[in-house]
C-alpha cells in the first residue's frame, strides 16, 4: 500500500510491546486493542471472544482489521469477517510473530521441538498473574492437527504416532529460549530466564528477535505467502499444510 490507511488491531496482550513498536514505526494509523492472554487454552471460548470484538467494530470506519493471533490450537478456525476485511499472519502461534516468519519458526521447531519460549510478554504475563509454573505453550507445528484430519492424510497408525509425539514434546521441555529485541534489552529478561532454566534443568539459549512479520502486518505489506486476507462474508479455515490457514465460506 502506498497511501496511509486506518487499521483496527485486535491482538493478544502477549505481543503488546512488539506490536506497539511496529505501530510506532508504521506510516499507517492504527487503533490498538489487546485482549487477555490464554484464549488458546480454550479455543472455542477464545474464538467467541475474538469474534465478539470483530463484530463490535463499526462498519466503514477502518480499512482492515488486523487479527494478532496465530491459528493457536484451531482457535481462529471459523472466525468470520463481517463488513471489514481481516488480515492475519500465517502463524501456528504467537512465537512466529517474534521470530519473524513461519519458516524460521519451523526451523527452530525441527531443531529443538521441546522448547519453552520466553519474550517480554510471556515474562510480564507471569508477573502480573503471580504465576510460578510455566503455562503450557503454543500450538506448535502439530497440536492443532485434529486426529481425524491426520488419519485422512497419513493413515491411522501414523496419525496415532504423530498425536503421541506432539503431546510428548509439549509435556517435556528441554530448552528455555529467550527471544530478545533491542527495545527490550533494558528489561533485563535474560537473568529471569536463566533462573527459570536452572530450576527446571533446561538448557538456555538466547535468540535475536525479528520484527519483520509484525512490521509488514502494520505497514500493509500483505503478501499471500505471509498473510491470510479474509474478505467480508468469508471465514478462516485451517489448511493442515505449510499455509497454516486459508479461506472458507
Amino acid at each position: 500500500m502506498s497511501d496511509s490507511v486506518f487499521l483496527k488491531v485486535i491482538a493478544c496482550e502477549i505481543a503488546f510491546r512488539e506490536i506497539c513498536y511496529a505501530a510506532a514505526r508504521s506510516l499507517n494509523l492504527a487503533d490498538l486493542e489487546f485482549l487477555p492472554q490464554g484464549y488458546h487454552d480454550n479455543p472455542d471460548i477464545g474464538r467467541q471472544r475474538i469474534q465478539e470484538r470483530i463484530d463490535a467494530v463499526p462498519e466503514g470506519k477502518f480499512d482492515a482489521i488486523l487479527v494478532g493471533y496465530g491459528l493457536c490450537n484451531l482457535m481462529l478456525h471459523g472466525l468470520t469477517a463481517r463488513h471489514t476485511p481481516l488480515v492475519i499472519p500465517r502463524a501456528h502461534d504467537c512465537i512466529t510473530f517474534f521470530l519473524g516468519s513461519k519458516e524460521r519458526y519451523q526451523q527452530q521447531f525441527l531443531a529443538c521441538p521441546g522448547t519453552y519460549w520466553y519474550t517480554s510478554g510471556w515474562l510480564e504475563h507471569r508477573q502480573r498473574k503471580g504465576e510460578r509454573v510455566e503455562r503450557k505453550q503454543g500450538a506448535g507445528l502439530g497440536l492443532q492437527l485434529q486426529y481425524e484430519a491426520l488419519v485422512e492424510k497419513y493413515g491411522a497408525d501414523n496419525a496415532q504416532y504423530l498425536m503421541e509425539f506432539f503431546g510428548q514434546w509439549t509435556n517435556h521441555y528441554r530448552r528455555g529460549a529467550l527471544i530478545e529485541f533491542d527495545f527490550t534489552r533494558h528489561l533485563n529478561l535474560k537473568q529471569q530466564v536463566l533462573d527459570i532454566c536452572a530450576r527446571h534443568g533446561w538448557t538456555f539459549e538466547e535468540l535475536e528477535g525479528d520484527i519483520t512479520l509484525l512490521q509488514r502486518w502494520l505497514d500493509g505489506d500483505w503478501t499471500d505467502d505471509a498473510f491470510v486476507k479474509v474478505a467480508p462474508g468469508e471465514s478462516v479455515c485451517a489448511t493442515y499444510d505449510h499455509n497454516i490457514m486459508g479461506i472458507g465460506r
